[in-house]
């Protein structure tokens, strides 16, 4: 199925509006418990893996951003002008030079194809037959790994701000000021400046792809390729794919954005998290190259460090690989090195442990997922009731349809998933069916070999139905289909028999299913270290942002994503707002004004859209709160306390320290208290219970972690509260 075709169909799905709390928002999968491609989907989230034609071999000198003499104070850049970076870079090189050597003399098959000294001192090694074991004799190595492979975490969600919900954010004149001064590094599928989000007076906005020679303009200033490969095969920053412009829509769209999805028109302007800021164009899925290797990724973030970005947005994931994992060490160091990194969580869940790299990162801002309630559908109607339904990359109708509707009776909420023969005569019927057990590809092929005209799947979680993927065969069904969601389902399962309508015509809906986490978002520990992740939940379901003009039958185009994906760039535009706002912030400050001050217990359960979910491996510190990010008062480092994996039965106590620093200039006090715990067996205390941060200074609080020898193996949690200025989480896991 061609781009243009896809997305039309997928821009009806459900997208998401960002409510006042959560707004101012591979290679693992594409996909969530509910997607790949332009729309979600039922297939499970694949990893990409790994390269195993080349290595990645770290050595043992400390790289730019965090060698002492070079790393740069808080709030500051590594300056590569200085005489310390000049000294610190050839002593890199002569170590680098020196492996070299060896492998010459030693892997004669072998050769360097990659060198890096910013935020990881390492050579890529084309091994051509060499065994990654004999590259871990080499002088100076301290680890070596496969390069893995990414993808883009979305299933075709797009997030899109609305700032007219969160026009009194505090320290800016309008909200169309947000993020001036700040520039967010896009590291994804491109950016397409034809469109009003991103256009200047010198941009053809009605340009043909190919005629556009230069994709950079006053709003994406920067526009650069990385892959080994582009140059062999002609490939451009050209965006070819939609997913990055709909993710840098998210971040910095203008303000005031008039938006249209499939002829009907949005109410509310569209605007970016932080309108202001400018952009750069990191395409590493150049084409229709749907994953990126390790290095083409950090080739990427070291480019656009040295370009003077203030922030990266990875809206990415692959597969998690603990503590030598080669992104998670770049993207901590070089957020150490003063550019904020935000990353997907991943959509591999649900499930505890599937949070993905790199949004396994210590210092990664680590997204997860969460419902807006709005989108465009098409209106069912039967008896007195109605429902609003989403298409996707399946048919719709050309003209009302009036049918019988056809129940399929199962054990899903009383719904069959037709995953099999469906072994009744639906001919000429409306077909009610559920989501769940296989493809929608599979389900409604089965639906329509039964005789029905219209297929609606019901939803099996809670919220607004989403637009719906075909799963990549070749035999896809022809019938019209739509996703109807859960609630609605369950009306429509009353009226089996009726006369029932499927409407032509579209209409824009908001419908108050807001926060609802995703099932799709990948919830942690992270693998090895038990750290926290996500950080915090931004929308990432029903988002509604930019696309390029290849994607709809009349530019400019907007449609509906969903995906962690569409979370990530929610924070990377707050970060971009807290920045413009505070310039003198460092990175890890930046990073705590929008965790710490997340709201917590705002969320609610997938299942049914009701209970409020608090574990922090789900929702991390919380829902996403901009405005309150902007007028954090006081930093927390780290932004969560992990004490790690400890044996069950061993009754251990362990302590970590919390540093707090004033971000308001005066100083103050604060009291200190531990709440919200997950259970009495496992307990957290402090070493105070107040604490005093002197102007522009800094203080530290010591946290105990014990346990009584009977306490349940699994998760543990409670909250440090600061006053009425921040909470962190605090966490372990007993084995």
């Amino acid at each position: 199925m061609n781009h243009r075709a896809r997305l039309a169909g997928a821009a009806l799905g459900g997208a998401l509006l960002v409510s006042a709390a959560a707004a101012v928002p591979a290679t693992a999968a594409i996909g969530s418990g509910a997607g790949t491609g332009s729309a979600s989907s039922d297939t499970a989230n694949n990893s990409s893996g790994v390269d195993r034609t080349t290595a990645v071999v770290q050595l043992s000198l400390d790289p730019l951003t965090t060698a002492e003499k070079t790393k740069p104070a808080p709030g500051k850049k590594v300056d590569f002008d200085s005489s310390a970076v000049k000294s610190q870079r050839a002593r890199l090189q002569a170590q680098r030079n020196a492996f070299k050597k060896w492998l010459q003399a030693n892997a004669k098959g072998a050769k360097v194809v990659g060198e890096h000294d910013l935020a990881v001192n390492a050579v890529v090694v084309q091994l051509n037959g060499t065994s990654i074991d004999a590259l871990r004799a080499g002088p100076n190595v301290t680890s070596v790994g496969y390069q893995g492979r990414y993808r883009p975490t979305a299933t075709q969600d797009t997030p899109y701000l609305d700032l007219s919900l969160v026009s009194g954010l505090p320290g800016t004149d309008t909200p169309a000021d947000a993020g001036d001064g700040i520039s967010v590094a896009i590291l994804d599928t491109g950016i397409d400046i034809r469109n009003p989000c991103f256009a200047d007076a010198n941009t053809p906005v009605d340009a043909e792809l190919e005629d556009v020679r230069d994709w950079t303009n006053s709003k994406v200033t920067v526009a650069k390729v990385f892959y080994n490969k582009a140059r062999q095969q002609g490939l451009t920053a050209a965006p070819v794919q939609d997913h990055g412009t709909h993710v840098a829509g998210t971040v910095a769209c203008a303000y005031g954005t008039d938006a249209n999805v499939n002829g009907v028109d949005i109410p509310n302007q569209l605007s970016g998290v932080a309108p202001a800021a400018t952009l750069g164009n990191y395409n590493i899925f150049p084409g229709e190259v749907d994953d990126a290797r390790s290095e083409d990724i950090l080739d990427a973030l070291e480019a656009a460090y040295e370009d003077g970005m203030d922030v990266a947005n990875m809206s990415l994931g692959g597969n998690a690989n603990g503590t030598q994992d080669l992104l998670t060490i770049a993207v901590d160091n070089l957020d150490q090195a003063g550019m904020v990194v935000a990353v997907a969580a991943g959509n591999s869940g649900p499930g505890f442990g599937t949070v993905e790299s790199p949004g396994s990162a210590e210092r990664a801002l680590t997204a997860g997922a969460s419902s807006v309630g709005h989108f465009v559908g098409t209106p069912v109607t039967v008896g007195g009731d109605s429902a609003l339904a989403a298409a996707g990359d399946f048919e719709t109708v050309t003209s009302d349809v009036s049918a019988p509707l056809g129940v399929v009776a199962g054990t899903t909420n009383g719904l069959s998933t037709a995953c099999s023969p469906v072994g009744v005569d639906l001919t000429g019927q409306v077909a009610l069916i559920s989501r769940g057990g296989c493809t929608f590809s599979a389900k409604i092929r089965n639906a329509q070999e039964a005789g029905a005209a219209v297929v609606l799947v019901a939803n099996n979680v809670a919220g607004d139905p989403t637009s719906m993927a075909a799963d990549g065969t070749p035999d896809q069904p022809t019938v019209p289909a739509y996703m109807v969601g859960l609630d609605d389902g369950q009306v429509l399962l009353t009226h089996a028999g009726e006369m029932t309508t499927v409407s032509a015509a579209l209409r824009y809906e908001q419908t108050g299913n807001d926060d609802i986490m995703a099932g799709f978002s990948s919830q942690g520990p992270t693998d090895v270290t038990y750290r926290v992740k996500p950080d915090v939940v931004a929308p990432g379901v029903n988002v509604l942002s930019s696309i390029p003009n290849e994607f709809c039958d009349a530019a400019p185009c907007f449609a509906f994503f969903q995906g962690t994906s569409m979370a990530t760039p929610h924070l990377a535009g707050t970060a971009a707002a807290v920045m413009s706002e505070h310039p003198g912030w460092s990175s890890a400050q930046v990073r705590s004004a929008i965790v710490n001050t997340a709201t917590p217990g705002g969320l609610t359960s997938y299942t049914d859209g009701t209970t409020v979910v608090d574990d922090p491996n789900i929702v991390g510190a919380g829902l996403q709160d901009v405005a309150a990010s902007l007028g954090a008062r006081v930093a927390l480092d780290p932004v969560s306390v992990s004490f790690g994996s400890v044996p069950s039965g061993s009754g251990q106590t362990r302590t970590a320290t919390v540093t707090l620093s004033d971000l308001t200039g005066s100083g103050g006090t604060y009291d200190l208290s531990v709440g919200g715990a997950s259970g009495s067996a496992v307990s957290f205390s402090l070493s105070d219970d107040s604490v005093t941060i002197p102007a522009d200074g800094s203080a530290t609080v010591t946290v105990t972690m014990s346990f009584a020898k009977q306490a349940a193996k699994g998760s543990h949690w409670a909250t440090l509260q600061v006053g009425d200025a921040g909470h962190a989480v605090l966490y372990t896991y007993l084995k």
